[in-house]
C-alpha cells in the first residue's frame, strides 16, 4: 500500500505545471529509500515528464535515503528533517533543482494520505 501511495504523490507531481516548467530541460534520475521497511523507488524526469519506477532504475543523481518509515512520513508532514535519520547524496545544484519537486511531493503526498483513491476511485489504501 506504501508503494501505491507513493506513487500516486508522484503522479499528482508529475501534473503539476509549474514544477513541469521548471524542470523542462531536465534530466534525472532520483533514488529514494526508506531503510526499514526496504522501500526503494526512483523518480526520474526526463524534460519536466515523471515517472515512477519501483526499485533502483539506472545511476541516480541524487539519493534521500530515511532510516525509518516515521521519520519520512514526519518530514513529509513538517517539512523538518532529522540529521540523524535523513541524508541526501547528491550535488548541491541538483539539490537545489529537486527543491520544488521534493516540497511537491511532500504536499502531494499529505493529500493523498487524506484522500487515498487513484484517479478511477478505487483505494489505495
Amino acid at each position: 500500500a506504501a508503494r501505491r501511495v507513493i506513487q500516486r504523490a508522484f503522479v499528482l507531481v508529475g501534473r503539476d505545471k509549474n514544477i513541469r516548467q521548471q524542470l523542462r530541460e531536465a534530466r534525472l534520475n532520483t533514488l529514494w529509500i526508506i531503510e526499514d521497511w526496504g522501500l526503494e523507488w526512483t523518480a526520474t524526469i526526463e524534460h519536466g515528464r515523471f515517472e515512477f519506477h519501483r526499485g533502483r532504475m539506472g545511476r541516480a543523481q541524487i539519493t534521500y535515503t530515511w532510516q525509518r518509515a516515521e521519520d519520512f512520513f514526519k518530514q513529509m508532514e513538517t517539512g523538518a528533517s532529522n540529521p540523524q535519520t535523513f541524508h541526501c547524496d547528491g550535488s548541491r545544484e541538483v539539490q537545489k533543482l529537486l527543491g520544488p519537486v521534493f516540497a511537491a511531493f511532500a504536499r502531494s503526498l499529505g493529500g493523498v494520505l487524506q484522500y487515498p483513491v487513484d484517479d478511477a476511485g478505487e483505494r489505495l489504501l
